[in-house]
């Protein structure tokens, strides 16, 4: 279903487009009309399938811009997912002019205060921070029309209950409320019986992962190695069309100009570039005129692109239903893929979660050496040289190919056009890639359900214990000791060695 079928304004329409959408995602087709009409909405969709704009679209086409008071408010479970939320909306919401505000802890409430002050049109925020300031009064909660409870199975995980309940007390009665969540446990429900006036009810069903067409592989690597291993797989495999998923902006800017720097035909988008200079790297990209596409998941939303051949997550995405939609934009329409995941020691967690969700266990890639790469680099060169003596007039050239081989040595010509059509070995660009901030370790083990969740009961649980902290820094400083050394880690058995391949 197309966006402008959807009953939205101009205003709004125009932002989609500008942000590249065409067609609803299911979760927003079933979900925009329900909340349009005024009517409560419980939501079951994983993430990564689009809920933000499905319940931020609604809300920008209710508030009022003139009306400087707090009209919709928005409970997310992390602050990572509150700022992306507040990025997505300040977006969307650029042309009706849209306060959105974010609150989160462990940033300065004292700034908080200040910017709350002149109160937006919309707040997000996650719930221990949000009480905070419902505590100090620096809150106006009294001309809220609606309440968004976005990912509840995971607030209700980390222990949030008693403050969502809290919030919501604070809200006016007559309201509208949506609730989002991944699954549907009885505690979601109740909820719903208690604080919805007969919800509408949207199902989508998760998005299950062919993985017959895509080889899925994994390295580990320490994230400071990870950059150098890359490009060189990039030599080894030679991909066509290849996505690259970053997690942070700051990750893909720094990944794009790393690879431009090592002599590879790339790009990046991000939330922060303008949409002209966005829609020119996809359209590149779509056209076959850029080899490589660094991304995060939310710019890659929506993407609908043939003909890519590898998929690389520099990034193990935290949540597991993002790696279905990274791997997924290849191994389409019968052809091959290949996905190729980085992992650091301590994310090892994370890559069986993934693997349990996707049912197929990946295969161990043993990084290439320089000389692998070297061949990989040659192989490549070699098959574009045949390609240029097939499109080239080389009658026009005669005379002066006749005097070189008069100068030079007809091995040593040929040998000067391949290194002018190779890369330097990685390590002679070096490339410095900011380190981001560890995923957090996995407290809960026993959950099946691709979730991952950072732990189950109260926030002043043992997990936030003074002597659980102390152990977990004493870890810490003997993880990084053992990972600091310079040692080449030994080839295990069972990793896939690299084979060149040549085009046909």
């Amino acid at each position: 279903m197309k966006f402008d079928e959807l009953g939205l304004s101009q205003d709004l329409l125009k932002a989609v487009k500008r942000s590249g959408f065409e067609e609803a995602t299911p979760i927003q087709a079933a979900t925009i009309p329900l909340v349009l009409e005024g009517k409560d909405v419980i939501g079951q969709a994983q993430t990564g399938t689009g809920k933000t704009a499905a319940f931020g679209l609604p809300i920008l086409e209710h508030v009022d811009p003139k009306e400087h008071a707090i009209q919709a408010i928005i409970i997310s479970p992390t602050r990572e997912l509150a700022i992306q939320t507040q990025e997505e909306l300040y977006r969307l919401g650029k042309d009706k002019r849209a306060k959105v505000q974010v609150v989160y802890g462990g940033a300065d409430i004292r700034r908080q205060i200040k910017l709350l002050k002149n109160p937006p049109q919309i707040l997000v925020g996650t719930p221990g921070r949000l009480l905070d300031h419902i505590n100090r009064k620096t809150v106006d909660l009294s001309h809220v029309k609606m309440l968004v409870l976005d990912e509840a199975d995971e607030m209700l995980d980390m222990g949030f209950l008693d403050d969502i309940e809290k919030i919501i007390s604070e809200v006016p009665k007559e309201r509208q409320t949506l609730l989002f969540s991944a699954t549907m446990p009885k505690e979601i429900l109740r909820i719903g019986e208690k604080f919805m006036t007969e919800p509408e009810v949207v199902k989508i069903k998760a998005k299950e992962l062919t993985t017959d067409l895509v080889d899925q592989y994994f390295v580990k690597a320490r994230d400071y190695e990870k950059f150098d291993i890359m490009t060189r797989i990039l030599d080894v495999q030679a991909p066509e069309l290849t996505i690259v998923f970053g997690r942070t902006k700051r990750r893909v800017d720094e990944l794009s100009k790393g690879l431009e720097a090592r002599g590879y035909n790339a790009a990046g988008i991000h939330g922060d570039l303008s949409q002209q200079r966005r829609m020119s790297i996809l359209k590149r990209f779509k056209e076959g005129k850029l080899d490589i596409l660094v991304a995060t998941d939310v710019a890659a939303r929506g993407l609908d692109i043939s003909g890519v051949t590898h998929v690389y997550n520099y990034d193990i995405p935290q949540d597991p239903e993002s790696y279905v939609h990274r791997i997924g934009r290849t191994g389409r329409a019968g052809r091959h893929g290949v996905s190729v995941t980085f992992v650091t020691p301590n994310e090892m967690d994370y890559l069986r979660v993934i693997e349990r969700l996707t049912k197929k266990r990946m295969d161990p890639l043993r990084p290439p050496t320089a000389q692998e790469a070297f061949v990989g680099q040659v192989s490549s060169a070699l098959d574009d040289i045949k390609e240029l003596v097939a499109k080239t007039d080389t009658d026009k050239y005669e005379e002066q190919a006749k005097e070189l081989l008069e100068q030079y040595d007809q091995v040593d010509l040929v040998a000067a056009l391949l290194n002018n059509m190779t890369k330097d070995d990685a390590s002679s660009v070096p490339v410095k890639i900011t380190p981001e901030r560890p995923l957090p370790r996995r407290k809960n083990r026993n959950n099946n359900n691709g979730k991952y969740k950072r732990y189950n009961g109260r926030r002043n649980n043992k997990f936030n214990s003074r002597e659980h902290n102390k152990k977990n820094q004493r870890d810490n400083g003997k993880r990084k000791r053992r990972f600091e050394t310079n040692e080449r880690p030994q080839k295990k058995t069972g990793e896939r060695s690299f084979t060149i391949r040549t085009k046909a």
